[in-house]
């Protein structure tokens, strides 16, 4: 059931008003939109990137608790924040468009609920993709609307924050984020959904990793992007139409490297991206992460679970010596990493 947007209006907009403010003092450099302030960051290639003297952050979905999940606006808020990467899953809607979504279904993040592959662009892009968001935690639907300080925005009811509009809170295609976003490296997963039935869709994740490869290239972005999948087959898929972009290797792959098996890397996996923890088993030990580094791979680190979004745990990550913290919370790891200097 999609919730009423006039619930305690009052001070849901006087909540978000003052969030402007903050926002604004935080982009304040002159008129224009956010991303006109955005600078270039220090790599702007992968190769450029993996060069770099030091760890670098990868902001997940744009640092989904510190701005809502996957918008225009968290990537723009990490952009210009200072971020390495910008993080972001991408699957097909029914019209075959390639957006830029993590779940299957709409309800975590709007105010709609169903199948992501069941609606058109059209009909995703109408929806308000900042609806549940309330701050540290990805979302939350057990709290007081006022809580919800983004809500209403996309559909104007609520003033966006100076230097953004309606838009920026929408569900955005890859096309338009790698477009606001020319300068960065793009961290792509492409996400395999679910058919009616619940089985995973592997034909039409292909398909998706299939459209990813032709938009990558139309948009001169094959050495800008580096993509990622937990199937292997989806990535065997994405590289054989396009052989030149920069890879991370799927799940089996990884797991049959740990355990010591032999593995055949295809020659674009250049980046190991692995949580700390897997199956219960805690795998990012150093001894593991100065084996992959041996063998000529970076390791970047996505967070598994809520308690390591701090500092305290990106430090000892650092300490491991992993070289990419992928985050929801990107102001905390530029400070860790930024201390380190």
């Amino acid at each position: 059931m999609i919730r009423s947007l006039e619930h305690r209006p009052g001070l849901r907009i006087a909540a978000a008003f003052a969030l402007s403010l903050l926002v604004a003092c935080s982009d304040a450099g002159g008129g224009g939109t956010a991303r006109d302030r955005v600078a270039a960051p220090e790599a702007s290639t992968v190769a450029e990137l993996l060069a770099l003297d030091r760890p670098i952050v990868i902001a997940h979905a744009g640092g989904d608790f510190e701005a809502p999940h996957s918008t225009l606006f968290a990537y723009t808020q990490a952009a210009l924040r200072g971020v390495d990467v910008l993080e972001l899953d991408v699957m097909l809607t029914a019209d075959r468009v390639l957006v830029v979504q993590h779940d299957d279904t709409v309800d975590r993040t709007t105010e709609a609920a169903g199948p992501v592959r069941e609606r058109t662009f059209a009909e995703l892009r109408a929806l308000d993709n900042a609806y549940w968001f309330s701050g540290d935690t990805w979302s939350n639907h057990g709290l007081p609307d006022e809580a919800y300080v983004y809500r209403g925005m996309r559909s104007g009811a609520v003033p966006p924050p100076p230097g953004y509009s309606p838009d920026d809170f929408a569900v955005p295609s890859f096309r338009e984020v790698a477009e606001a976003f020319p300068d960065h490296v793009l961290d792509v997963e492409v996400k395999v959904p679910r058919d009616s039935s619940g089985a995973a869709d592997l034909a039409w994740a292909i398909e998706g990793a299939e459209v990813l490869a032709d938009e990558i290239a139309a948009l001169g972005r094959t050495r800008s992007v580096i993509v990622v999948s937990f199937d292997v087959d989806v990535l065997a898929a994405f590289r054989r139409v396009a052989p030149d972009v920069p890879t991370s290797p799927g799940l089996a792959t990884l797991v049959d490297w740990y355990v010591g098996l032999p593995v055949e890397f295809a020659l674009t996996d250049v980046v190991f991206q692995v949580p700390p923890v897997y199956a219960g088993v805690e795998v990012l030990t150093p001894d593991v992460v100065a084996r992959a580094q041996a063998e000529g791979f970076a390791v970047w680190v996505w967070m598994d679970d809520t308690r390591q979004e701090n500092a305290a745990f990106f430090a000892e990550l650092l300490d491991r010596g992993v070289d990419g913290l992928l985050v929801a919370r990107p102001s905390v790891a530029l400070e860790v990493v930024a201390g380190r200097d």
